[in-house]
C-alpha cells in the first residue's frame, strides 16, 4: 500500500499509509534536532510497531523515515 504525504509544515512532516493504520513522522525539536517516529497500529495487517529515533539533522531523519516506509509497504 502506498504512502501519502499528509502534513508538511515548518515543524512536522508526516506520511500515512493508504490503509490508514500506519504513519511515519519527522518533527523538529526545540533544540534544533529532529525526531523520526514510526507508528503501526494493532489493527494493521502487518505487525504493530512503535519506533522513535532522534537525529541531529533533518536529512538523516528523512532517510530513516524513507527506510521505514519502504519496509512497511504492504500489498493491496
Amino acid at each position: 500500500m502506498p504512502w501519502s504525504l499528509g502534513r508538511d509544515d515548518d515543524v512536522i512532516t508526516e506520511w500515512e499509509r493508504s490503509d490508514g493504520y500506519a504513519t511515519v513522522r519527522i518533527r523538529e525539536r526545540g533544540d534544533g534536532g529532529f525526531v523520526a517516529r514510526l507508528d503501526v497500529m494493532e489493527q494493521a495487517d502487518d505487525e504493530s510497531a512503535y519506533e522513535r529515533e532522534r537525529f541531529d539533522d533533518r536529512e538523516t531523519a528523512l532517510d530513516r523515515a524513507a527506510t521505514w516506509r519502504e519496509a512497511r509497504e504492504i500489498d493491496d
